[in-house]
């Protein structure tokens, strides 16, 4: 088993709350600078610039894992990862048809653009990302599975915009296949003060959320496993054949 590098949960300039730095360019580069075998990239509610920014890398470095940050109907965020070009137009048509049509405010909220490799803009998202669609946490974690993606609640330690701070508790038999930490979680003591978590035994990744190149790769997360692959990292957040996830 090879030890790889990951950080599954980033932004580009696509996200509102996002830094105009955060462009295919630099987030391929920085990543390849840093080590990283590995990049999730997650915008809020949409898929477009994680399979812009996997068609320019294509089969080189690093490996892109292609997704969204969904804000569920209870202000729950959660990360939902597909593979084939079927199933990601199909988490993507779920996000279009499930997200408010509220008209983005670039004065309020920021920019909505997806960019290509040369920073040309080839998309800018109209309705406002940061919404919460209209499903609730257990209709997305159900979603998620029939198109045979990976979901994972993001930052549960957090106070605001976790499933935790939104419910108080993580819903009876959630479908999902890890539970995200923050790069900064202390998680001895976070499981301390949440003894209950202990009894789910989940797998942990821990990720840096990264709106700024300053918090860019600031989080990793170790996958113990033969190759990379969208069914090597399903297998390793589940412990499988000899796989493992290590934070």
């Amino acid at each position: 088993m090879d030890a790889f590098r990951a950080d599954l949960h980033t932004h580009t300039f696509l996200s509102p709350c996002g830094d105009i730095g955060m462009v295919p360019s630099f987030i391929v580069e920085a990543a390849l600078r840093n080590g990283y075998d590995i990049i999730g990239i997650t915008d809020h509610n949409t898929t477009v610039q994680a399979r812009e920014i996997r068609r320019m890398v294509g089969d080189g470095e690093p490996y892109i894992l292609c997704g969204a940050e969904i804000t569920t109907r209870e202000e729950a965020h959660c990360l939902a990862f597909a593979d084939s070009e079927e199933s990601l137009d199909e988490l993507q048509r779920f996000l279009d048809d499930n997200l408010p049509k509220i008209p983005n405010d670039e004065e309020v909220f920021g920019y909505q653009l997806a960019v290509n490799e040369a920073e040309d803009v080839i998309y800018e998202a109209p309705y406002l990302l940061i919404s919460a669609i209209d499903k609730g946490i257990d209709e997305v974690a159900a979603f998620v599975a029939s198109i045979g993606g990976i979901f994972i609640p993001a930052h549960i330690d957090k106070p605001h915009n976790s499933v935790i701070s939104q419910l108080g508790f993580i819903p009876p038999g959630l479908p999902f296949d890890a539970l995200e930490l923050s790069a900064g979680c202390d998680a001895e003591r976070f499981l301390d003060s949440n003894p209950w978590l202990r009894r789910l035994d989940p797998t942990f990744v821990r990720s840096s959320d990264a709106h700024y190149q300053e918090d860019y790769c600031r989080a990793v997360t170790y996958f113990n496993m033969p190759c990379r692959s969208f069914g090597e990292i399903r297998k390793a957040l589940h412990g499988e054949d000899g796989r493992s996830v290590v934070i």
